[in-house]
């Protein structure tokens, strides 16, 4: 028996070979660039724990990618994928793989990692449960497919033609008679004239008895039918109230069922991370899962990488192939525990010597900004490493005064207090401040130079992403010229004269209808390392010197 339970667990330990050889250098070292930290406060200590993920981790994820890929059951199921690189009891290295929730409806698959454990023991009341809920799905749809429905809408809708109808003929009479009195009046006198009208009269209430018994009908017709529809509505209520209800219990058991382990040796219900209710799903997505079995092997991590594969998510905020940090809500309060007894990872102290200094005096300082790092701090704890955080620690009143996108490198200009922010955010609105690109496209078959004119706004469905928006969007132009044709792919330069959110990006995919090589947001089908798009150049007048300064770097591809 123990054989056999030894034989499955090292089936879940797959070579680094498997995945791919390209994070490896020439020596046979892992490349351990960082290129993002999963982090959490150690429930005990409050020290910040830290796991990268690393070029190294990302270049096994994209094999692990690859695998997904020659599966199209893979492609039509839309979740996240984790890896994790851990070294092994003999010392070597070694890759663990999961899925988030399910997989082909299955909580567990050969070769991947197996969910918390603890389920098990709740396995009949969940069960019970969801043949509750799925029988509350189906009364609902009966409730909401109400023959009564169909019924009311059809001979509502008839009612309403019809009565129109009849207002309109009433009207047209109405007008007659008004004509009608006219003539009487200026025709008639006495009695004859008092009998006309009165049958002028009797006329116009015969007309209004019409309409009335038509409204009657009308609703001798449809109020049964309202009521029904009415009791259904209160019935809906109560089952979604009910529903609600058994699901809010069903997680409770869950998370209570369900036991994290450590590094540090320690255990502990789901249910004792936050106060209040958890998310559904808490405990099903990759990282803890990973995390958890690492620590009840006794492997050690070295970097973890979260991707998103198949159809993008329903909210639109993730899709195929990209690189994702541990979703906030159900992942993020549980990495401090996780991580506990694992060695603290501390940012090197010469951080700030690491970016690349292009211009520096009393109030300003620009960098030739790295792809991969972000402008300023983001809001999640795992996205405070920035130019600015950085730089800040000598420069505490250090603000940017434009941003690039993570993404993107090149010139980042910044200012070192307020009041020459407030002068350059002033040139930047009245566009005082001439920035150039450099890019490379995805394709060659593009003009020689030209204009792209495209409104743009943001799209609510999937943010961060950008569209184009004839209706309500912003105007937004860019100029461009080729500076070579090449094969396959065209080198170009780009002259922002707005400065939307990623204008650059979405105006070469929607405008010239080819993405920059490396943006898979914005339709690159072509593999990359990085996107290919730099700020190479950028003239500003100094605000205290008033001299100009240019600015210029060389793109790094």
């Amino acid at each position: 028996m123990e054989q056999g339970v030894l034989a499955q667990e090292t089936d879940r330990l797959q070579p680094l070979s498997a995945f791919a050889k390209a994070f490896v250098d020439s020596d046979g070292l892992l490349d351990a660039a960082v290129t993002d930290w999963y982090e959490g406060y150690c429930p005990q200590t409050q020290q910040l724990l830290r796991l990268p993920r690393t070029r190294a981790a990302e270049a096994v994820a994209r094999g692990l990618m690859q695998q997904l890929a020659r599966d199209d059951c893979f492609a039509r199921e839309g979740k996240m994928y984790g890896v994790l690189l851990v070294v092994t009891h003999s010392g070597s290295l070694a890759v663990l793989k999961a899925f988030s929730g399910l997989l082909r409806g299955q909580r567990e698959l050969p070769g991947w990692v197996p969910p918390i454990p603890g389920r098990e023991r709740v396995a009949l009341a969940e069960a019970q449960t969801l043949a509750a809920l799925e029988a509350m799905k189906q009364e609902l749809i009966e409730l909401q497919q109400l023959p009564e429905r169909q019924q009311y809408a059809v001979l509502a809708q008839d009612f309403a033609v019809r009565l129109q109808t009849l207002q309109r003929k009433h009207q047209q009479q109405r007008q007659d008679r008004q004509q009608q009195r006219q003539v009487i009046s200026e025709t008639l006198t006495g009695p004859a004239r008092d009998m006309a009208l009165e049958a002028l009269n009797e006329q116009s209430r015969q007309e209004g008895i019409e309409r009335r018994r038509l409204k009657q009908e009308r609703d001798a017709v449809l109020l049964p039918l309202q009521q029904v529809i009415d009791q259904a509505e209160e019935r809906i209520q109560q089952v979604r109230q009910r529903r609600k209800a058994l699901s809010r219990s069903l997680q409770q058991q869950l998370h209570a069922a369900y036991c994290l382990s450590n590094f540090a040796g320690e255990s502990l219900a789901l249910q004792a991370f936050r106060q209040g209710e958890l998310p559904t799903g808490t405990g099903d997505c990759c990282a803890p899962k990973l995390l958890h079995y690492a620590a009840t092997q006794g492997l050690t991590p070295l970097a973890m990488a979260e991707f998103w594969w198949g159809p993008p998510s329903p909210q639109g905020d993730k899709v195929a192939g990209k690189f994702y940090a541990a979703c906030a809500e159900r992942c993020q309060p549980l990495l401090g525990f996780l991580l506990s007894g694992l060695p603290p990872v501390v940012l090197p102290t010469n951080a700030p010597d690491e970016l690349p200094i292009l211009y520096e005096d009393t109030w300003l300082i620009a960098v030739d900004k790295p792809a991969g790092l972000l402008s300023i701090p983001g809001r999640r704890l795992n996205q405070q490493d920035s130019v600015v955080s950085r730089l800040r620690l000598r420069h505490p009143e250090l603000a940017a005064v434009h941003r690039l996108d993570q993404d993107t490198s090149g010139i980042l200009l910044l200012a070192k207090d307020p009041a020459t922010h407030r002068q350059l955010s002033q040139q930047m609105q009245q566009r005082q401040i001439h920035k150039l690109y450099e890019a490379i496209l995805a394709g060659a078959g593009i003009p020689e130079q030209g204009l792209i004119d495209l409104p743009l706004s943001a799209d609510p469905t999937a943010r961060p992403r950008q569209r184009v928006d004839w209706q309500s969007g912003k105007p937004c132009q860019t100029q461009f010229r080729r500076l070579d044709r090449g094969n396959p792919f065209a080198r170009i330069e780009l002259i922002p004269l707005t400065g939307r959110t990623h204008q650059l990006r979405l105006h070469t995919a929607a405008g010239l209808g080819i993405p920059i090589l490396g943006d898979r947001l914005y339709g690159c089908q072509t593999s990359a390392p990085r996107l290919h798009l730099h700020a190479r150049v950028l003239h500003i007048q100094h605000p205290q010197t008033g001299k100009l300064l240019e600015l210029r770097t060389i793109p790094p591809f």
